[in-house]
């Protein structure tokens, strides 16, 4: 059986909830879509899908194999659209929508940069901090920004996002600085109203709590001359006397010294750079998520998609566009352990 089949069929499956549906989009019996599932799962060894009478839910293997299996398509047609790209031009209307934040700075520069390099495609641009149903509203594409739970659609990994709190030198002068993520119970710090998307809090990433260490780091015991610290990412919610659900105002608020902000790097980088702002709990930062394309699972992107989706992976790759701070997809910069050293 064709190995390829059996990869677009458990996505097919796995993206629409049920082997009716997915049969009916290819054209096919659902029992040939469920021989191309029993066949993958056999060769791999392992349970993807949960099937019952009602329902089609993805084990913990599965979820995982399916953004790969996503990725893998999508770069796939990518590189059949190269091919066929110089042979065909793009056309037609290009719908897409970013963050309004993100999309201000990052997403609207490229758009005519695009329409530059295919004058035939016509492009709409939406910026909303809403978070828009992409296949419903019937978007091309959709840029967004942290982790992707959405399994629904395709995503494509374009470039990595760290997050970090910052607050002005005069601000830090009045108050002092915070030296772990638990000190900010005692600072203003301007968060994102209860009504605003983050709701998990700020996150940091600190030595796990186990035997012989604490949240502070701090070693305890004899015996060894070194010891590796383990580390897990918690999350916090500070609180302060203003909040907004707003981004930029929040970002706007730390610039004018009413508090600390976690912000992300594409958002104040700038700032840092020309010393207005200043990162604190640098040591304690969070792994980077990532800044994703995505767009609803087709079995044949247009040729204008199939461009659009090269172009902002092609400009948020190079290393130089983020000034150096924002790592491409293929070099991520993963916090590495540390390793402390005791003397007896």
């Amino acid at each position: 059986m064709d190995r390829l089949k059996q990869l677009e069929s458990f996505v097919a499956i796995a993206t629409r909830g049920s082997l009716t549906a997915a049969a009916k989009a290819e054209g096919v019996a659902p029992a040939i879509m469920g021989r191309r599932l029993d066949g993958l799962e056999q060769r791999l060894g392992v349970k993807l899908l949960v099937r019952t009478t009602r329902r089609i839910s993805l084990t913990h293997e599965g979820s995982a194999f399916l953004e790969e299996c996503q990725r893998l398509l999508v770069e796939l047609a990518n590189a059949e659209a190269s091919v066929s790209a110089g042979r065909v031009k793009a056309s037609g209307h290009l719908r897409v929508t970013a963050p309004a934040g993100f999309g201000r700075r990052h997403v609207a520069p490229l758009v005519p940069r695009f329409h530059a390099l295919h004058p035939e495609v016509t492009i709409s641009l939406n910026l909303s901090d809403r978070v828009i149903d992409v296949a419903g509203e019937n978007f091309d594409c959709a840029v967004r920004v942290g982790d992707m739970p959405d399994s629904s659609l395709v995503s494509m990994r374009l470039a990595d996002n760290r997050r970090r709190c910052v607050a002005t030198p005069a601000f830090l002068r009045r108050h002092g600085t915070p030296q772990h993520p638990s000190d900010l119970s005692r600072f203003a710090c301007l968060t994102l109203s209860s009504d605003a998307s983050q709701t998990r809090g700020w996150a940091f990433r600190v030595p796990r709590t186990a035997q012989g260490r604490n949240h502070e780091g701090a070693l305890s015991g004899a015996g060894v001359d070194e010891v590796e610290v383990d580390f897990e990412v918690i999350h916090l919610k500070p609180t302060g006397p203003l909040d907004c659900s707003d981004g930029q105002v929040l970002h706007d608020w730390c610039l004018a010294g009413h508090g600390i902000a976690w912000r992300s790097t594409w958002e104040v980088e700038a700032e840092i750079d020309a010393g207005l702002l200043i990162p604190v709990l640098e040591e304690f930062a969070a792994p980077p998520n990532g800044i994703y394309a995505v767009f609803p699972q087709r079995k044949h992107l247009p040729l204008r998609v199939r461009l659009w989706l090269d172009f902002l992976k092609s400009e948020y790759g190079r290393p130089e566009y983020w000034g150096g701070t924002v790592a491409p997809p293929s070099s991520p910069r993963l916090p590495q352990p540390i390793t402390r050293k005791r003397t007896r």
